[in-house]
């Protein structure tokens, strides 16, 4: 069959042979802890931080209540992340939320999520920053003037391709780039910082005076600031998704966490208050892109250094969320869910390149489909929705099954703040100003289930799908691979 069943037991010796030897296809441990840093900061700071702080001033109405947001969004973000911490040294897989849904809570929650994250969820997240990316890059050769909506889908375009090649052909060259930019962007975000302190230490302080002033306070509102400050922390979780492939996960996950979300919340934070002290809390409002408008307030004729800039951070970014997106492909095929062709690995680049061509497949139909606009509102709602549910697995496990070992444990209300975070994040914009696309969205999700119960349940498969992988196998030079028996 094309679906391969779910496997019980992964013991070392159900590998995969090759040549005469009897050589164990897998994806190598790859990832020590800087790499992880990387992971972790370097697909947090994409293109949020440049484009998000309008959107929750605009929400929020004040400049203070705006910093609480991003405050708050930064500490719930660190919450979640210990919380994943330690259901990645109780569930040593890579997958992330999947695996932790399918161990925990079983096959068709799982599946649904699968379905979910891999059509629709990873694709547009990665559509929205490379189309951020192709915004900024292009900017420079339309001066005075808005890009053309071709130009700009044909970049994007371009850079998910040129991040298929770079993440297909080595795992090392992938987290090698990762780094590069990672410590590209934290240099761009250090310039905003400083330009603030210059300007602070210069008197420019009329934005923080009366600071909560016209403050909103609407239950919504809140929801969809939380959203939009939120959407530049996304990530927080990348780690967990490549799990079999870190060099001491039990150690390098928590300290990867730990060092990188309260590094990108202090940045996050200045770069605002750089933001306010350059603008009024008026010219943020009506700027259409807040770092460019800072950079022409501050740097003057090197105001190009900051497209410059986010161009490279949202790069970066994109990289990251690919390379974390593919995984979560192949690990759900690996465990029957997907077609099995998209559980192989490259016999010499051992990359799950054909998770990773498919996660691309479904980007450009994204970028060719849609903009920008309203993505993050509803990446943002089905998230939240599956890490509700995946720290409802922690809880269980927590307090049915407390002699699970474990080499890193969260103190018990850490999940139940984020658990209650979740909650509200899905419903309060759904109360609050009901719309029909979340209704779609709920719909999508569900639609899984005309899938699951005749393709993974009782597995009725076409017999031309066996022969359709076979020559796909060769074409693509792929094999099944084997997991570490942890």
């Amino acid at each position: 069959s094309t679906m391969r069943k779910r496997k019980t037991t992964d013991s070392p010796h159900s590998s995969t042979d090759l040549s005469e030897g009897n050589e164990k296809l897998r994806l190598k441990q790859e990832v020590g802890l800087i790499s992880g840093v990387s992971l972790i900061a370097g697909t947090m700071i994409g293109s949020g931080i440049f484009m998000s702080p309008e959107w929750v001033l605009h929400h929020m109405g004040s400049p203070a209540s705006s910093l609480l947001i991003w405050a708050a969004c930064g500490l719930l973000a660190m919450f979640g992340a210990l919380s994943y911490a330690e259901l990645g040294t109780i569930i040593k897989e890579s997958g992330g939320e999947y695996i932790y849904i399918l161990r925990i809570f079983g096959s068709f929650p799982a599946f649904l999520f699968a379905y979910t994250s891999v059509i629709l969820v990873r694709p547009a997240g990665l559509a929205a920053v490379c189309l951020s990316f192709a915004e900024y890059a292009v900017a420079p050769f339309y001066p005075g003037c808005s890009s053309p909506q071709v130009v700009i889908k044909c970049t994007a375009a371009a850079c998910i391709l040129l991040l298929t090649i770079i993440n297909c052909l080595n795992v090392r060259l992938a987290t090698s780039i990762m780094n590069i930019f990672t410590a590209a962007k934290l240099l761009a975000l250090l310039v905003i910082v400083v330009g603030g302190v210059v300007l602070l230490a210069k008197g420019q302080t009329q934005s923080f005076q009366n600071a909560f002033q016209n403050t909103t306070a609407g239950i919504g509102a809140v929801g969809v600031a939380f959203y939009q400050g939120l959407w530049s922390y996304d990530g927080w979780n990348n780690l967990n998704y490549v799990t079999e492939e870190l060099r001491k996960p039990e150690v390098t996950l928590p300290r990867a966490v730990m060092i990188a979300i309260p590094l990108v919340t202090c940045l996050y934070l200045l770069v605002n208050v750089s933001y306010l002290a350059a603008m009024t809390p008026s010219e943020v409002l009506s700027s259409g892109a807040v770092a460019v408008t800072w950079g022409d307030k501050v740097l003057g004729s090197w105001a190009w250094l900051i497209s410059l800039s986010v161009a490279l951070s949202t790069f970066g970014s994109s990289n990251g969320t690919f390379f974390s997106g593919g995984r979560v492909c192949y690990i759900a095929a690996r465990e029957g869910h997907m077609p099995d062709i998209l559980s192989m690995a490259h016999v010499r680049c051992l990359t799950p390149s054909p998770a990773l061509l498919f996660t691309s497949a479904m980007s450009l139909i994204m970028i060719i489909s849609g903009s920008f606009t309203s993505i993050v509102n509803f990446f943002s709602f089905i998230a939240w929705f599956f890490y509700g549910m995946t720290i409802s697995g922690l809880l269980y496990l927590k307090i049915k099954k407390p002699e699970l070992p474990r080499s890193y444990k969260v103190p018990i209300i850490i999940p139940i703040i984020v658990l209650m975070a979740a909650v509200y994040l899905v419903l309060a914009p759904i109360i609050d100003q009901p719309q029909t696309e979340i209704l779609y969205i709920v719909l999508f999700i569900f639609s899984g289930v005309i899938l699951y119960f005749p393709l993974v349940r009782f597995k009725c498969h076409p017999r031309f799908l066996q022969r359709v992988t076979l020559h796909l196998q060769l074409f693509l030079e792929v094999a099944p691979t084997t997991k570490d028996a942890n």
